[in-house]
């Protein structure tokens, strides 16, 4: 009967180690559209460099949404990303989408200005886009443009 006890006892510890650590790594992979309630929006970008799947999106410092997807756009050769947008935030046909960095070195996030146009809808494209700044590019340009 202690046996019994015992190995139970170890067998609910496990179970309980093994839940843990799979809601640890579905949070801290950003897999947080298995439940997604809200719509997505589209936004095509000159250069995205340093954004990935699951960045922030946000409006006034506050997160939004998250970045659902990046891939080429082969006719325009742009970065093409989706935005997941949380249910009851409401996007304008003219705000203005820009890729910035948290701090100097920090993780890349798009950054909404709002506008005050109509409001977007599932599938709409944000078409005010401005893309990520590459610290590499600036230095180098001062450096080596006399």
């Amino acid at each position: 009967m202690k046996k019994l006890s015992l190995e139970f006892i170890v067998g609910l510890f496990l179970l309980t180690g093994i839940a843990a650590i799979t809601y640890l790594s579905v949070v801290v992979s950003g897999v947080s559209s298995i439940g997604f309630d809200g719509y997505r929006l589209m936004a095509k970008f000159e250069n995205s460099s340093g954004l990935k799947r699951g960045s922030v999106v946000e409006i006034a410092g506050v997160k939004i949404g998250q970045v659902e997807s990046i891939s080429l756009d082969s006719e325009t050769q742009e970065s093409l990303i989706w935005l997941e947008i949380e249910k009851g935030v409401d996007i304008q046909d003219d705000a203005i989408a820009s890729i910035r960095t948290a701090g100097i070195i920090g993780d890349k996030f798009i950054k909404i200005s709002p506008g005050g146009g109509d409001p977007l809808s599932d599938g709409d494209e944000i078409i005010e886009t401005e893309p990520a700044i590459s610290i590499e590019e600036l230095v180098s340009k001062y450096i080596f443009d006399t």
